[in-house]
Formats: structure tokens, C-alpha cells, sequence
């Protein structure tokens, strides 16, 4: 009986290992940073492309990478308001994102400003695309490379705080139980401009709802986003939550509104935060002032698409793209330090924060925070505590922080995952 009971408490490890490892495979959200597959920090720099509308124009993935982008957000119809976009299409989709290094931001457009919008399809209409039988198939397996955006804009301006939270989670959940291991991306309400804050205040019950802790929050910025200090506060309290946001549209005007572009461009590299331009191209007689590229023409840029591409903190100043592109071997949070191990295992030398995040000591110590290939770092001076955080190099790439009590397997410590020094790799 006693080694049945050992065989059985044996098994039951190796099960709950695999769990864990299948739990963090592809990106993962680490404090306010998004971690690529090889556990480097990855921070969006991208363009929208509405493929829903324009499924002739797939050189636009090409012309979206020429221009310096790293990500792109592909609207797809799940038939509610459009024609559907099937398994073969999403499949070709990433193959082309994979083709052109860019990583794969997806989502369902059809429940944009649900039920103000009375043609919208409600989230759990969205939810249900991405686990239907022809799309769950091709997304699989993706992790390394596509970010599920459940649904656009999913609540107009006529829900109650407690729908948008309770049906936001009920989706995640709903994702989860039905096997997708992916980063979730959600979205705003409020046709995305969240100005009554229900996803900036309550983030992190959304953000813990997930027991994969691997949710992105996505707000539009458009003229609810009109001066530095409407942009500025707003993306200080997701960095005082320490929960990573993404801007996942914005333009320099909208509906006849004006936009401070400069400093959602400004703010979101200040604080490591993505941004996603909408978009390329095709807007309409109502939003012209939106293309990128006029008529999808990637040689005849409009002021805003110069703006968002070539200006300062735009796409080819700050894009990176995704280490799982480059060959890029990990490091502690994307620093390069020659102290960093290597993609085959180990403990490096990382800064955990009083807030329990995990952080690169930068190179040069500037005395507090700074910016070094392209993440955040933390100057030694100022890192809490006389010793650094130890952090574990998985055989996967991917990097953790070491558990502070050794429990012989993955642990959950100061509000994330951790591994024993037992189990890490050396």
C-alpha cells in the first residue's frame, strides 16, 4: 500500500509539473511586462489591419513589417455582422504574420459596442468562435506567436459596471476550460475608451480571474483622449497596478475630435507599454483621416500614418521584434547583461521589486529606473534589499523567479509564478 500510495503521489507530480508547463507556454505576462516565448519582454509596436473587410489585401502583412512593426491586430468576423472568417483563413493569417515576423494580435469585431450597437454579437457569441471546431485547431500550438483579443470593443456605453467585469471574466474563464493557453488581450468598454474606468478599475479581479495570471488589457485612445493628462493618468494606474496595458488603437483624430497622439507615444514608451495604430488602410468616406497608408499604398503615407511610422516614439524608433523571430537566446526580462544565463538553464541576477514584480538590473546604474534593449531595467542602488532576486532559466527559454521557499516544483509567491531551485535547470 505504501508504494502504491508513493507511485501514486509520483504520478501526480509529474501531472501537475506538466500543468505548469503547459500553462506558460508562449507569452506570458509578468508584472506590467509581456514575456515573449524565450522569456524576453516584449512590447507592441504594431498596426491594425481589417482583413475582415478586405480579404484581397493580404500584401498588407508585408507592407505592415517593411514599415518597422512588430505586432499586427487582424479583425476577423465570427458571422454575426460580417461574413465569417473560417479555420483556413485564421491559419493562412498566421502563417502569413509568421512569414513576416510579426506576432499575431486576433480579434472578433462583431461585438463592437454590444447592445447599444443592435447589430453586435454579445462577448460570449465571441468567446464561442475560438473554440469552435475549425478555429481551436489553428490557433493551438500558436502560443509563441498569436494573442487572442477575445472581442473589439465588446460593451458600448449602456452596460453596468458589474456586466462588463462579471462577463469579461465569465469569457477568460470560458477560454481557459475549453483549452486555450494563449494570452488573453481584453478590451475596454465604453466602444473600447473605458471613460467610465470599469477596466481600469477592476483589472486586477479581472487580472486574477485568470488562473493562468495571463491577461493584456487593451484600451482604444480616441477623443476621450484629448490632452497629456487624460493619457497620462490613465496609463499610471496600470503601471500602479503593475498589470500590462496596450493602446490597441489610436489615431491623431477622431470623429472630428482631436487625439494627443504625441503623448500616447510619449507616455507608452515612458512606462513599457504597447501601441497599435488604426489602420492601414480602408477606413471609409467617414475616417479617412485613420489610413496609414492611403488606398494601401505603402509608398503614399498619410500625416498620420508619417506620424505613427517615422515620428518620435513611433514604430521604426522603438519597434523590436519578438526574440522568437530573432533567435534571441532569453534573458532576465529582456536584458542582455553578459551576468544573464543562457537559454539552457540557470539562475541570473534580476531586481524583485517591493511589489513582488521582476525586473533586469540595468548595465549602467543610472540610480533609478532606466531603459535598456528596449525594457525596463533597475539600477542596482535602488533595488530593495542587499542581495538580487534569483530568477530560473526553464528549459524552455522562458525565465522565473526562483521560490523563496523550496517546495520542490513551481510555486505562487508575491502574486506570481515562481520554480524551486530544486527543479530549475542548471
Amino acid at each position: 500500500m505504501l508504494k502504491r500510495c508513493k507511485l501514486i503521489q509520483f504520478l501526480l507530480s509529474l501531472l501537475l509539473t506538466s500543468t505548469a508547463l503547459n500553462a506558460f507556454a508562449g507569452f506570458q505576462v509578468s508584472g506590467r511586462a509581456l514575456l515573449d516565448g524565450n522569456g524576453n519582454v516584449f512590447v507592441m509596436r504594431g498596426i491594425n489591419h481589417a482583413y475582415t473587410w478586405y480579404t484581397g489585401q493580404n500584401g498588407a502583412f508585408a507592407d505592415i513589417a517593411a514599415a518597422g512593426a512588430n505586432t499586427v491586430r487582424v479583425v476577423l468576423s465570427n458571422g454575426t455582422q460580417w461574413t465569417r472568417n473560417n479555420g483556413d483563413e485564421v491559419q493562412n493569417i498566421i502563417e502569413l504574420c509568421k512569414a513576416n515576423k510579426l506576432i499575431c494580435v486576433l480579434e472578433v469585431h462583431d461585438s463592437t459596442g454590444y447592445p447599444e450597437q443592435g447589430s453586435a454579437t454579445h462577448i460570449s457569441n465571441a468567446t464561442n468562435y475560438w473554440l469552435s471546431s475549425d478555429i481551436l485547431p489553428v490557433i493551438q500550438g500558436q502560443e509563441d506567436f498569436v494573442i487572442i483579443n477575445i472581442a473589439n470593443e465588446p460593451f458600448g456605453n449602456s452596460v453596468a459596471e458589474s456586466t462588463y467585469v462579471n462577463d469579461t471574466k465569465g469569457a477568460i474563464q470560458a477560454l481557459r476550460n475549453g483549452g486555450i493557453t494563449h494570452t488573453i488581450m481584453v478590451d475596454a468598454g465604453n466602444w473600447g475608451q473605458d471613460w467610465q474606468f470599469f477596466m481600469r478599475n477592476n483589472a486586477p479581479d479581472i487580472f486574477s480571474s485568470d488562473p493562468a495570471r495571463n491577461v493584456i488589457f487593451d484600451v482604444h485612445m480616441y477623443e476621450v483622449f484629448s490632452d497629456a493628462s487624460k493619457v497620462s493618468s490613465y496609463m499610471q494606474a496600470f503601471a500602479n497596478h503593475n498589470l500590462p496595458l496596450v493602446v490597441g488603437e489610436f489615431g491623431a483624430t477622431h470623429g472630428g475630435g482631436n487625439v494627443d497622439e504625441d503623448s500616447i507615444f510619449s507616455y507608452a514608451q515612458q512606462l513599457g507599454f504597447g501601441y497599435l495604430g488604426w489602420s492601414w488602410s480602408g477606413n471609409g468616406s467617414c475616417c479617412t483621416d485613420l489610413d496609414i497608408a492611403l488606398n494601401f499604398d505603402p509608398d503614399n503615407l498619410s500625416a498620420w500614418g508619417s506620424r505613427l511610422i517615422n515620428g518620435s516614439n513611433g514604430i521604426r524608433e522603438t519597434s523590436q521584434l519578438a526574440s522568437v523571430y530573432t533567435g534571441s537566446g532569453s534573458s532576465s526580462g529582456g536584458s542582455s547583461s553578459s551576468g544573464s544565463s543562457s537559454s539552457g538553464g540557470g539562475s541570473s541576477e534580476s531586481c524583485l521589486w517591493s511589489d513582488g514584480s521582476v525586473w533586469p538590473m540595468c548595465q549602467t546604474d543610472t540610480g533609478g529606473w532606466g531603459w535598456e534593449n528596449n525594457a525596463s531595467c533597475v539600477s542596482a542602488s535602488i533595488c530593495p534589499g542587499e542581495d538580487a532576486a534569483q530568477t530560473c532559466t526553464w528549459s524552455d527559454g522562458s525565465v522565473w523567479p526562483m521560490c523563496e521557499s523550496d517546495n520542490g516544483g513551481w510555486g505562487w509567491e508575491n502574486s506570481q509564478s515562481c520554480v524551486s531551485a530544486s527543479i530549475c535547470p542548471h
